[in-house]
This record gives C-alpha cells, sequence and structure tokens, in this order.
C-alpha cells in the first residue's frame, strides 16, 4: 500500500513558479503560439470575418492551394546521424547578396487591411532580421513611405503591367530612386480569379460597413477602431480603389501581357528582375532567356487559377532547365521551416512566404510578424540539426523526395 504524507512547504515552493508577467497585449497574445497556425489561430480570433478570409482563402474550390500544402505534407527527409550539428549556418545568398534566412518575404495586397502597421511592420521586421522584403503594386503603403520606414532594409518591388504603361513606368522609376534593388513581374494575373470567399461575405475595398460588418464588428471593435483612427485604408498605387479585389484586376491590369513586355521591363531596369507566377518550365526557360535573374515558381497561393500546377513539384524539373543561368524560387503552402529547408534541397535558391507573417501580422501587428520569423528560424535550425547538416548550402536533392500521392 502506498503511504501519503503532506508536502513540505519547501517542496512545493520549487512547483509554485508563476509565469512572468508581460506587459505588453500583443507579446501576452502571442507568449504561447508555437506554430504559423497557432498564429492563424490567434488571427482568426483577432480580425473580422471577412479580413481573415480575404487572406486565408483562395480560388473557386481551394484545390490549388490545399494541394500545394499536401505536397509539402509529402516530403520525406533522408537524415545522416552521428554528425557535429552543434553550430547551423541559415544564412543564403539570393541575388548576389547574403540573407540571414532562406526565404524573402512575398509581396502581399491591401496588407493595412490585416493590420493598421501594415508593409512598415514587416518592412522594418526583414530590415531587423535581415531578409529581402517585396512591396506589391496591390499594397496599402507607398514605395516612399515603404522605404523611409526601414531605410537599410533590402527592398524588392512587385509589379503588375498596367493598361496604362506610363503608370507602370512611374512606378518603376519611383522605386529604382527609393533603392529598391530588384523588381518583380507578377504575369499570372491576366484577369481576378474567383475568390468565393470575398464573394460570400461581400468584401470589397475599402470595407463597408453593411449591417453584416457591422454585427462582425462587434466583435472586434479593436480592428475597426484602428482602421477608422489611422490614415485613410487604400491602395497606395492605385487611383480608382472602388469595387472588389478582382474587379480593380480587372479594370487595371492588362490581359494582353506578352514576351514584348518582358523585354521592355528588362531594357527599363538595371536591377534584379524576377518573374513570378511561372506554372511550366517551359515558360521558366522564356523569361530567363529574355534576361531574368530568377524565376519564381508560383500560382499565386492558389488564388488565381484553381487546379494550377503545385510550384514545388516544378523546382527541380525547372532547376534542370535553367541551370546556372538564373535562379528559382518557389512559393505557395509554404507554413514551416522544414517547407523552406525541403525547397531549398530540391534545388530552389530560396523560398516566398506570405500568408505565413501575415497570420503573424494580424495576431498582433509588428511583434506578431516578429514572432513568425521566430517559429520559421526556430523550425529552420532544428531541421537542420535532425536532418544532420550545419548549414542551408549544403542540403542536396538527397536529403529528400516527395513521397507518392496516396
Amino acid at each position: 500500500m502506498v503511504q501519503r504524507r503532506l508536502p513540505r512547504p519547501s517542496e512545493l515552493r520549487p512547483l509554485l513558479r508563476p509565469a512572468p508577467f508581460v506587459r505588453d497585449a500583443d507579446e501576452r497574445r502571442l507568449r504561447r503560439a508555437a506554430s504559423i497556425a497557432d498564429l492563424r489561430t490567434i488571427a482568426r480570433r483577432r480580425t473580422p470575418r471577412a479580413v481573415f478570409d480575404y487572406t486565408d482563402g483562395a480560388a473557386d474550390g481551394e484545390l490549388s492551394l490545399n494541394r500545394a500544402r499536401r505536397a509539402f505534407a509529402r516530403i520525406e527527409f533522408h537524415p545522416t546521424v552521428l554528425r557535429d550539428v552543434s553550430a547551423t549556418d541559415t544564412t543564403r545568398e539570393i541575388l548576389g547578396e547574403r540573407a540571414a534566412l532562406p526565404f524573402a518575404f512575398a509581396p502581399t495586397g491591401f496588407t493595412r487591411m490585416m493590420h493598421h502597421e501594415g508593409e512598415r511592420a514587416v518592412a522594418s521586421v526583414a530590415q531587423q532580421v535581415g531578409i529581402p522584403y517585396t512591396l506589391s503594386t496591390m499594397g496599402t503603403t507607398t514605395i516612399e513611405d515603404v522605404a523611409a520606414a526601414a531605410p537599410d532594409a533590402r527592398k524588392w518591388f512587385q509589379l503588375y503591367i498596367w493598361r496604362d504603361r506610363a503608370h507602370a513606368a512611374d512606378l518603376v522609376q519611383r522605386a529604382a530612386a527609393c533603392g529598391y534593388d530588384t523588381l518583380m513581374l507578377t504575369v499570372d494575373t491576366p484577369v481576378g480569379g474567383a475568390r468565393l470567399r470575398d464573394v460570400r461575405n461581400g468584401m470589397s475595398i475599402p470595407p463597408a460597413l453593411s449591417l453584416r460588418t457591422f454585427a462582425d464588428g462587434a466583435l472586434h471593435p479593436h480592428w475597426w477602431f484602428n482602421m477608422l483612427t489611422t490614415e485613410p485604408l487604400n491602395f497606395a498605387s492605385l487611383g480608382s480603389t472602388e469595387g472588389t479585389v478582382a474587379e480593380l484586376i480587372n479594370r487595371v491590369f492588362d490581359p494582353a501581357l506578352t514576351m514584348d513586355d518582358v523585354e521592355w521591363l528588362r531594357g527599363a531596369w538595371s536591377g534584379k528582375l524576377v518573374i513570378k507566377g511561372i506554372q511550366s518550365v517551359e515558360d521558366a526557360a522564356r523569361v530567363v532567356d529574355a534576361g531574368a535573374d530568377a524565376v519564381l515558381l508560383s500560382n499565386h497561393g492558389g488564388r488565381q487559377l484553381d487546379r494550377a500546377p503545385v510550384p514545388l513539384e516544378l523546382v527541380e524539373p525547372t532547376v534542370q532547365a535553367v541551370g546556372d543561368r538564373a535562379e528559382v524560387f518557389v512559393d505557395t503552402g509554404i507554413v514551416h521551416g522544414a517547407d523552406v529547408l525541403a525547397a531549398v534541397a530540391l534545388g530552389a535558391r530560396a523560398a516566398l512566404i506570405g500568408r505565413a507573417y501575415l497570420y503573424g501580422l494580424m495576431a498582433g501587428g509588428r511583434v506578431g510578424v516578429e514572432k513568425a520569423v521566430s517559429i520559421l528560424a526556430g523550425e529552420i535550425v532544428r531541421t537542420l540539426q535532425l536532418i544532420g547538416v550545419n548549414s542551408v548550402d549544403e542540403l542536396r536533392p538527397s536529403h529528400v523526395h516527395l513521397r507518392p500521392n496516396g
């Protein structure tokens, strides 16, 4: 029989250790977030449904996004044991400059809708960490204001070609004047994708105070307060901002974009040129032949063509096709540091992340973006050590393969 006794106070004292009080509400809310999925859960609670769905959703049945995520779930690493992995190097050369981590912040539209700190917060975190940040044409902060907020960050600018080529040329010139060293041309948006969550939520630009959004706003008063008491929410690079995102795309962007425009842009831009939205090996080779320094294998986060190719599955054949003539990047479905390393092992130079940092932004502003990067960086270090390599640059295709579907 077990003999029971009363514990001594000295035995209880080490067990009664209350967590230190964290004064900052955002830091307190994020303290126990251990994954990007945790940040997503917090983001869902902190933002109105239409805002969360705008970030979280994809086109039509969202098959492209789900397939991209399932592809990363099929990754199997091949670890090597009995290696000294006490020191790890997470740096990676991306378009001629060393980055602290093997990923960059992807361009995201309407970022100040997710949180009033918006692009300034994200760019300042990129500066602090030492990774590239990409400002979108659909951003809600101007080229100049982002440059002022993060003067020492490595800044890229994502461009959509407009029906009015003069306006596109003006954006390119402004980006160059403000020190952006890389231009990213998006080529997968001849028309807007069918983002059904936005349609069902009545999502408009700017958000309208309908009866439904008013009711939802009662559950998220902090979000509405921040939106209404900070600078007006609109697209910084667009003159007309009324309607849905798809309506704006169809009204402003040019569906007649061709290789001639890629060649025109190559001639007009002296910095690095990335072509985003490549979904075939053949198109990757074509744009590299036209002077692109890198291709971004992307289906726009699943937000354009549903049933599009899975970007991760295109990495190996694209790398083989372009060789050392251009770098290969990949995005869509990346929510874990191991996803980034899998893409690099398959041959990608780097990954771009979008939703992962937006979940952090919605969950806690700048502090939330820092948390997202911290989570991904920790996962990268731990995965490197468990694979048995000391640096990102050591990763090879032999370290990973895609298990068959099913």
